[in-house]
């Protein structure tokens, strides 16, 4: 297999330690619920589950996505880590409708709460890591623009909160004598889970339907390009990304009696000036003869 970019590089190691803390806070969390009993317990537990699974897939998703361009895939493998993403939003769905289930069950029967102790420090230890992991996944984010990495670290964004209600379910139902505090966190964290599915679910579509970047990034896009002195205009700007990987083409206006040989210098002058702003994006210019217009053409223009 070709070698990794740096990019698909740093997405790889932020989903092996995503799988490194899941993996040890399932143990963690799997002893707490045997001595706990908790309906929050067990929704932290089925979460941290799923996290690992979810971490998985990001794994071979961000591993895909990264691989070249070949022969099949001219665009690249980018759009793997939208498939990663909604593979995770299912996961959390179904996770978020079984705990709700099971919560909703323990506020008709005679569920009791015991040592609450080992479920509080199980938690604390779960937000430890899970703010460390957090932090190494902005950092990549940062770097790499990474869809898959981005939801993963969504769960791990979601878990301390998540943790944080099962210190204040356990606390109130064993230490305080709040019956139905338990149950209750359950099914708040069942809705904080479903919500996070909802909005997870929204930008991974957004990336496989090839939705355009947002509105002032695309304007800055358009005002640099603008500043060469020798566009008369620009149409038909169309934007999109897969993965890490970002796209935008677009038409420019030139001087009709320009030569071929000098378009293109004015398109690699343009182009240069792109790549300091906007690293890494692939750019496709189609020089026109000013004031030609395809009829076919979204109304997206600016003149200069």
């Amino acid at each position: 297999m070709p070698a990794l970019p740096v990019t698909g590089n740093l997405a790889q190691r932020a989903a092996m330690a995503s799988v490194l803390v899941a993996s040890l806070l399932l143990v963690l969390k799997l002893f707490a619920v045997s001595r706990t009993g908790s309906a929050a317990m067990l929704g932290s537990l089925a979460d941290t589950g799923l996290d690992l699974v979810a971490s998985l897939v990001t794994l071979l998703g961000v591993r895909v996505a990264a691989t070249p361009a070949d022969h099949n895939h001219r665009f690249g493998h980018g759009k793997a880590e939208a498939l990663a993403a909604l593979f995770q939003v299912a996961l959390i769905a179904v996770a978020a409708v079984a705990i709700g289930w099971r919560s909703a069950h323990h506020f008709t029967g005679q569920h009791v709460v015991a040592s609450a102790d080992y479920g509080i420090g199980v938690s604390v230890i779960a937000i430890v890591f899970s703010i460390g992991l957090i932090a190494y996944q902005r950092h990549v984010i940062v770097r790499t623009g990474s869809l898959a990495i981005g939801t993963d670290s969504l769960h791990y964004q979601s878990d301390l909160v998540l943790n944080l209600s099962v210190i204040a379910a356990l606390a109130l139902e064993q230490y305080a004598g709040i019956r139905g505090a338990d149950p209750l966190f359950g099914v708040a964290i069942a809705l904080w889970l479903a919500w996070g599915a909802w909005t997870s679910a929204n930008t991974a579509i957004d990336h496989l339907m090839d939705r355009e970047w947002p509105l002032e990034e695309r304007d800055r896009f358009l005002a640099i390009a603008a500043q060469h002195p020798e566009l008369k205009g620009i149409h038909d700007l169309r934007t999109r990304s897969s993965g890490t990987q970002r796209f935008v083409q677009f038409h420019v206006w030139v001087d009709p009696a320009m030569s071929v040989f000098e378009a293109h210098r004015v398109m690699d002058e343009v182009e240069a000036r792109l790549e300091r702003d906007f690293p890494g994006v692939e750019i496709l210019i189609h020089p026109d003869p000013e004031g030609h217009v395809d009829p076919s053409a979204p109304p997206v223009a600016i003149s200069t």
